[in-house]
């Protein structure tokens, strides 16, 4: 009898780690999904040529950015806000779509890096992105330590930078760029670990059915994406290469 219960736990335990590695699969295949959506789009058109046809007017003081720049730059925003309002009511095929939009937004969006930086710089912050993120991704899934209450304090100050971010893109400080900056690399790894914790936690229930764990594997992967994607502008915008 008590091999038969110890057969039970084995099996019930295995199976468990099974599907949390089932679902860490899926956060991650979704954020490289879209990492490389958004960098191919980002590669394909961040060209001068482009930028002037479609993004920018040419004025007495030179080429400043037109509408279009705008509705660019802001509409990952919208995009965002809808999806994740929506994830309870949209089915998984229409909220996979509104994520797929939002990394091509997004590759528009960031295109402008490569008139910005130099391709070496590009990669190097990309590598060390790559590997900060990695290391603290891990950490937050490995620690003890309970982080739901520094995520409190994290998301806050996401938003901080958020509002901070967007007020920067009309009156461009050099100064606040460079403060946003240097606490934005704070803010988004210590969001990595502390979303890395919480999708733990999803990957270990058994009790959420399936179509809710597709669900909140896309959340995941849309929410390190984000994270990956401000991490590594913070980095360029700190150590990059300016051309």
């Amino acid at each position: 009898m008590n091999n038969h219960i110890i057969d039970d736990y084995s099996f019930d335990t295995v199976a468990k780690q099974t599907a949390a590695r089932q679902f860490f699969a899926k956060v991650y295949g979704f954020m490289f999904f879209a990492l490389i959506v958004s960098a191919a789009i980002a590669y394909q058109y961040g060209t001068e040529s482009f930028f002037k046809e479609y993004f920018l007017n040419l004025t007495p003081k030179g080429y400043q950015p037109n509408m279009l720049y705008y509705v660019v730059l802001f509409a990952p925003i919208g995009v965002a806000l809808l999806f994740q309002t929506m994830i309870n009511r949209l089915s998984f095929p229409l909220l996979f779509g509104l994520f797929s939009i939002y990394s091509i937004l997004i590759g528009f969006a960031i295109s402008s890096i490569f008139l910005r930086y130099s391709m070496g710089s590009i990669a190097t912050t990309f590598g060390i992105t790559a590997g900060t993120f990695g290391v603290m991704a891990v950490m937050g899934y490995l620690t003890k330590v309970d982080l739901t209450k520094f995520g409190s304090i994290l998301m806050m100050a996401f938003w901080g930078i958020f509002i901070a971010s967007i007020v920067n893109v009309f009156i461009g400080w050099e100064g606040l760029r460079f403060l946003i900056s240097v606490i934005g690399v704070f803010v988004f790894t210590g969001l990595t670990a502390y979303h890395m914790q919480q999708l733990k936690k999803f990957a270990h229930d058994s009790e959420i059915s399936a179509d809710d764990k597709n669900k909140l594997a896309l959340l995941g992967g849309f929410t390190l994406y984000i994270l990956f994607i401000n991490l590594f502008l913070s980095l360029l915008s700190l150590f990059g290469n300016r051309e």
